[in-house]
């Protein structure tokens, strides 16, 4: 299946929701997204993840980053779906839009298809997709998850901290394996130890490897 990937820009798809029409390049605007997919409304999985990533809200936002759902049901059985997310998960107030895509044609342009799940017509249903998308419009990360497995908002939160961490240092620094908000960072093969004495005056930390390259460096960032 031909797909959106890391690097492509998103379609510049317009769509109805629960909060109205929208453009989703007007809706990520100069900040980053996440859209993400659900196979159908009224199904036990998705009502899990969409009750959770409305827990997690709050803290995307303080991030700058806005949320987007998409589900191949209308925007009527949307809003009557949101009664019984918010109820499974009391005090949590689902405040992001969930766009309506009946005719499953928007799946197919985000590389959201599930090409195992169908529904009792045959017609493929949406896979557990999630796009991070950049202020330029990319794709920053995708996870990709079958019907039978629910995303982990914690891991989704650490992937945002991780691009944005990337983002603040221009790419000269990753996170490694494992990595959280306030670890070590690890410096990029593109920069050497001048560069990298400049760039980080508190010092770095070179593993010392059989190999002797130097090549994994830690820094606080």
């Amino acid at each position: 299946m031909p797909g959106l990937t890391i690097g492509d820009t998103i379609p510049n798809l317009e769509l109805d929701s629960t909060q109205g029409r929208i453009r989703i390049h007007d809706f990520v605007g100069d900040g980053y997204a996440i859209i993400f997919s659900h196979p159908a409304d009224f199904t036990p999985v998705c009502t899990t993840e969409m009750a959770a990533m409305a827990g997690y809200a709050e803290e995307f936002k303080k991030r700058g980053v806005k949320l987007l759902g998409i589900s191949c049901d209308d925007v009527a059985s949307h809003k009557e779906w949101i009664k019984d997310i918010e109820a499974f998960r009391p005090g949590a107030k689902l405040t992001y839009p969930i766009m309506a895509d009946p005719d499953r044609k928007a799946i197919r342009e985000l590389n959201m298809v599930d090409p195992d799940e169908k529904d009792a017509r045959g017609v493929s249903l949406p896979s557990r997709t999630l796009h991070i998308i950049g202020p330029d419009k990319t794709v920053k990360l995708s996870f990709l998850y079958p019907a039978c497995t629910g995303r982990n908002m914690d891991e989704v939160l650490r992937a945002v901290d991780s691009l944005l961490t990337a983002a603040r240092h221009k790419g000269k620094v990753a996170t490694p394996a494992n990595w959280k908000p306030g670890d070590r960072a690890v410096i990029g093969p593109s920069v050497s130890d001048e560069e990298a004495r400049k760039l980080f005056p508190d010092g770095f930390e070179t593993a010392d490897l059989p190999s002797k390259k130097g090549y994994l460096r830690f820094t606080k960032v």
